[in-house]
This record gives C-alpha cells, structure tokens and sequence, in this order.
C-alpha cells in the first residue's frame, strides 16, 4: 500500500506558503534537537560535578521525562486552541528556562534539586513543542502530498549533531556547564520564534468542535486500537533513541574507558546515523512502503546496539553505535505521520502516541540506570535489541488505512 500522503487538490493552499511553512517547520525541528543534546552532551560532566551513581542519574533525568508526560496529554488540544506557532512559540520559553535553570544549579549552585527543577521545565516545554511541531509537520506534509516527516526529524537530528559538537568542544575547552546552557538556550529562543512566524494557518474542517467536544475526541483516541499499537511501536523507538541519547556518552566513558570528549562525540555518531536515516528514509518510505522500510531499519538498529554492546572493542562499538542510529531513525517520524493520516483527528492522535511513546523516556532512565548499578552502565543497554525485536509486530499497524 502506497505510503505518500494523498496530494491535495490543485489550489488547496498558496505553494509559497507551504514552502516557507516547510522550512519553518525544519528550523524549529533543528533548534529543539539542539537544545536537547546540548543538555545530554554534559550530561558526564554534571554527573561528575555532582557526584551522582548511575542509579541517582537515572532518578534524576526522569525529571524530565516527568515533565514531558505532564505536558502531553494536553499538547495537542493546547495547540489546536492557540495555533502551532504560539504553542510552539510558548513550549520553547520553558525549554529556555529549563536549560538556563539547570545548567546554573549544576554548574554554579551545585544544587540537585535546582537541576531537577529546570530538567522538568525543559521536559515540560520539549514535550509540548513536540507534539505542536509534529502536527504542523504533519499539516504541510498533507499540503505538499509527499512523505516529509522524515526530514523534519533528520533536521532534528541535525540539531543534535550541532549540540553534542558543541558540548564535546565545550567540554575540551572547560566551558563551564552554566555558561554553556544559558547561551544555548538564547539562541534556542530566538532562532525558533523566527521559524514559527512561517508556520501555516489552521487546515480548514481539522477538530472542529466545542473544547468540550475536542475533550470526548481525545478521550475517544485513547480506545482506538491502531492509535494504541502505532503509539506502542513509537514507544520501542523512543527507548531505542531515548536510551542512547541518555546513556551512550556514559556507558562508553565507562565501559570503553572513553575521554569524556570523546563520549560525547561517540553520542554525535549516533545522531549522524539517525540524520542519515532519516534524510534517506523519505525515498525509501515513498518508493517501498512504510512496512518494509520499518522492518528492515529496526533490524539494523538490533544489529548495530547489540554491536556496540558486545563488540569488546571501542572503534568496532563505534560502528555499532552508527548502524544504531540509522536503524532506530524512522520509527518516531513514521509513527508520527501515521497518527496524523487522517486531518481530522490529527491532533488527538498525535497526543495519544506521543503520550504512549514518551512513557519510554519516563521509564527508561531510571530502569537503566538501575540495571547500570548491577551489570554496568554498558551492558544494561542490551535492553535495547531485546524490547526491539517484537516490535517487529508492531509494524502493520503504521501502515495507511484504507482510502
């Protein structure tokens, strides 16, 4: 079954404006990823300047998969309420915040609670602009009548590229954590209320309705079953991401006896395999089908976290690492696009998988980190082929329903 979003009727919608919305759409995708890795990428350096076991670390990322979760349920009645670009716009102030908070508690306060406290704003703001800006991927997507999400996640994964640079080169300098966070957070700011100014106007006959209304909509999302099994399939590729991105700079400096430097670039490795599949998953997506392309890409991401694993060798893990992230790049993107297929209930979909997916980043840091203080920060990251294999099942649900 053909995966291209049904191409809109001629006329349906300014090209130009579509166009512009699009590269809005990918700057404000890019910032977010930056401002995420710029946290993960000193992540070893707070860890260290607060003296924190694997397990506390754990405890204390979930601070911010608290604050995604906290955000979700709402996200997409809140954008469907204020628009894309204000949600946006309003989600990426406390991502600002979260970061500036975080990084002065860790950096100049030393204070714990301090850090936690910006991690839940910044989950709290990055989880609302996920949601917000995946529904407007998902809007010029359908305007364009062509596969783009992916891109709009490899964009986001260009961002990571530049934040885990940065934070290696910042952590080669002796930057210190709070300097670096705040400055970021600046630019996060600045450069996504400029993308946001591009984004499209409401799609006409989208979640129509009283608030009362879209409220029984969303509660009705949450009974429908292939919105559950395409957010369960999100859920397996948010952990297979989420889990990297949290712990692969640790586990390398630990398990491999990495500089912290080249922690973070092992963990910029990544996220140029994630860009890689993602920029080259929209052909495959649209020539293949959503089926096969799923399948075979969380196979390679099996492959390759199992390599960098077991490898026993750090350059060998190294090319684990990257067949990592480009098996594990197309699994959120897709599932995104496929909660939003049909307009009408985009919004509400979207929420209920992105809910579902980011439990993984709620439950994935503590379980790891965990495991971490038994077996060892690198090993507890086996877990990661072995919740990806029956996801394989999972894959039919992404599939377009029938026109």
């Amino acid at each position: 079954m053909a995966t291209t979003p049904t191409a809109p009727p001629t006329g349906f919608g300014p090209p130009r404006a579509v166009l512009a919305a699009r590269n809005g759409v990918a700057v404000v995708f890019a910032l977010n990823g930056l401002a995420v890795a710029t946290w993960f990428a000193r992540v070893p350096a707070i860890r260290d300047g607060l003296g924190l076991s694997p397990g506390r670390l754990g405890l204390l990322l979930l601070a911010m998969s608290i604050g995604a979760i906290v955000a979700m349920p709402t996200a997409g009645l809140v954008t469907q309420r204020l628009g894309a670009a204000r949600a946006v716009a309003l989600a990426t102030l406390f991502v600002a915040l979260g970061l500036t908070v975080a990084g002065v508690s860790a950096g100049v306060a030393g204070s714990l609670p301090g850090v936690a406290l910006g991690l839940f704003a910044l989950g709290y703001g990055s989880g609302s602009c996920d949601v917000a800006m995946n529904i407007e991927g998902a809007t010029v997507e359908r305007r364009l009548g062509r596969t783009v999400m992916p891109r709009f996640h490899a964009a986001w994964s260009l961002g990571s590229v530049a934040g885990a640079g940065l934070g290696a080169g910042a952590a080669r300098l002796g930057v210190p954590v709070g300097v670096h966070l705040s400055v970021l957070a600046v630019v996060v700011l600045a450069g996504t209320l400029l993308g946001a100014r591009a984004f499209l106007a409401a799609e006409p006959g989208a979640e129509p309705g009283t608030p009362a209304g879209r409220r029984r909509r969303l509660l009705a999302a949450w009974r429908e079953p292939r919105t559950l099994l395409i957010g369960l399939l999100v859920l397996a590729a948010a952990f297979a991401e989420g889990s990297a991105n949290d712990w692969l700079a640790v586990a390398f400096i630990d398990g491999y006896g990495f500089s912290e430097a080249a922690g973070a670039a092992v963990f910029g490795v990544f996220v140029v395999g994630m860009t890689l599949g993602r920029t080259l998953g929209t052909v495959a997506l649209d020539r293949w089908g959503r089926g096969p392309v799923l399948t075979s890409t969380i196979l390679l991401a099996v492959v390759g976290a199992g390599l960098a694993v077991l490898a026993g060798s750090g350059p060998v893990a190294v090319v684990g690492v990257a067949l990592w992230g480009i098996g594990a790049s197309l699994g959120f993107p897709v599932g995104m696009s496929a909660a939003a297929d049909e307009a009408e209930h985009a919004h509400v979909r979207v929420s209920v998988v992105a809910v579902i997916g980011y439990t993984a980043f709620l439950a994935g840091p503590p379980l790891l980190g965990l495991l971490g203080d038994h077996v060892g920060t690198l090993q507890a990251l086996l877990v990661v082929p072995l919740l990806l294999l029956p996801t394989l099942a999972l894959v039919p649900a992404a599939r377009p329903p029938a026109r």
